[in-house]
């Protein structure tokens, strides 16, 4: 959710995301990757914490 262990998050619940907007990082196999909102919306949960595994296709975030 954060650039860095010191670094402020991306997105909070309750903020306001446009489509194309960096709303983390995902790290896989030391190649750091920037995930885009895939819509306009609000966040309304974070779904995950950091440093938790994820799969392909896991939704991270819940968006209104």
């Amino acid at each position: 959710r954060a650039p860095g262990p010191d670094k402020p998050t991306f997105v909070e619940v309750g903020d306001v995301v446009k489509k194309g907007q960096v709303i983390g990082i995902i790290e896989a196999m030391k190649t750091f990757n920037q995930i885009e909102a895939e819509k306009n919306g609000k966040i309304t949960e974070a779904l995950v914490s950091d440093g938790t595994p994820i799969e392909f296709g896991q939704p991270l975030f819940a968006v209104e």
